[in-house]
């Protein structure tokens, strides 16, 4: 296995992409913080954003995220997994600028593999040019979303049409301006096997019956793009616009997440190196008690511990990817759990070291940690608390000596 080579098309796309950050995404942070505050909205599309788009497909930064060549350059999940790293150390910028953002990149695969001709014209074509966005709707405020079995909402079908019924909660991206098109999770058949209950469905986010019902903060953001709690009141939705077909949703659920783990766990260790960054140059600026902060022990452990465990799940993050690019996401599973679990974590704690060693200044929005802390700790819940992909580990491994015993 060769995790340290890659192809010199990837290795383009790296330094092309390093700099178009150098040149135009940290100098737009300012920007963007100044145009956010003078709008007076936290969900403003600043014109910013637009700008950095235009220069991304001028240089051909575009969709670099899409597998499949028709649609994209056709980079396996390896050679990507750097650039979703070097985009994840400006994530309000980067990914949007380059068209590379969640929720977006997995709604666009999954009407790729399972959209019919229609959808990939009303819907695929418009979110590659960016002229769009799209929310996934899978969650539930009233069960464990955790278990992707419990949800509720209702899919009754009603002749040549579905009837959905229900309660949603963290579709992100739903408050975006451009925000056009859900992919909505439900129950069509309650006393079907307990995996093939759930159906997918595309719905246009202006359906009647569909109503955004209030934006839920995330540690007191407001994240631009939103986090809607929706409900769907009698929502008519044509039986073409079923993903797949009836029964299909979990399956569709699991093999949309694969690549996404990748891709924000690629993204913690570029936020992860940036705080890094952050905290070396602090420590060298800053002067206590008659030494610099870069002279304390602590903080050089801190340093040292830093890098080890950027590196450490760095590697893991590269296997998981190269092993769903030779053998399967199924047979990744383990890995792709176990990175779920290391790369927000590891984030998190030098994140938080990083906001330590620059004091209160830490907590502001003068710098990218606080707001860098509040996604990684989101993060552990979304596409799965840590302890269901602990538990999908423990399993596997409990499961290769069961299988020894028998």
């Amino acid at each position: 296995m060769d995790l340290f080579t890659t192809s010199d098309r990837a290795r383009k796309y790296q330094d092309e992409l390093r700099a178009f950050m150098d040149e135009h995404i940290y100098p737009a942070e300012s920007v963007y913080a100044e145009q956010m505050r003078a709008a007076g909205d936290p969900h403003h599309h600043p014109q910013i954003l637009e700008d950095l788009k235009t220069e991304a497909r001028a240089r051909g930064l575009w969709n670099l995220f899409h597998p499949h060549r028709q649609w994209g350059p056709g980079l396996t999940n390896l050679e990507y997994a750097p650039l979703a790293e070097i985009m994840g150390r400006s994530p309000l910028l980067a990914p949007e600028a380059c068209n590379c953002n969640a929720p977006d990149t997995g709604n666009m695969e999954v009407l790729t593999l399972y959209g019919t001709p229609e959808h990939q014209q009303r819907w695929l074509e418009p979110l590659l040019a960016g002229t769009i966005r799209s929310a996934f709707a899978m969650t539930e405020p009233a069960v464990a979303s955790s278990d992707a079995t419990n949800i509720e909402m209702s899919m009754v079908r009603d002749g040549e049409e579905y009837v959905l019924n229900g309660r949603k909660w963290f579709a992100s991206n739903a408050l975006h301006r451009n925000c056009k098109v859900l992919i909505v999770m439900g129950k069509t058949d309650p006393t079907a096997p307990r995996h093939r209950q759930q159906s997918m469905m595309v719905v246009p986010i202006d359906a009647p019956g569909v109503t955004v019902v209030r934006n839920l903060p995330v540690f007191g953001y407001a994240d631009r793009e939103g986090h809607a709690e929706i409900t769907f009141d009698n929502v008519r939705v044509p039986s073409n616009d079923v993903l797949a077909g009836e029964g299909e949703g979990f399956a569709i659920s699991q093999a949309r997440l694969g690549p996404g783990r990748i891709h924000h766990c690629m993204r913690a260790i570029g936020m992860a190196e940036r705080a890094l960054e952050l905290m070396c140059r602090r420590a060298e600026s800053r002067t206590t008690f008659g030494a610099k902060l870069s002279e304390r022990a602590n903080i050089q452990d801190w340093i040292a511990e830093a890098r080890i465990e950027i590196e450490q799940t760095r590697l893991l993050t590269l296997k998981a990817a190269w092993l769903m690019d030779t053998v399967g996401n199924k047979a990744a599973r383990v890995e792709i759990a176990a990175i779920k679990v290391a790369a927000p974590n590891m984030a998190l704690k030098i994140v938080d070291r990083a906001i330590q060693v620059h004091g209160g200044a830490g907590v502001t929005d003068d710098f990218p940690l606080a707001s860098s802390w509040a996604h990684l700790r989101t993060l552990r819940l979304a596409d799965g608390p840590d302890e269901v992909h602990k538990r999908s580990i423990a399993h596997a491994e409990l499961g290769r000596y069961r299988q020894a015993r028998s």
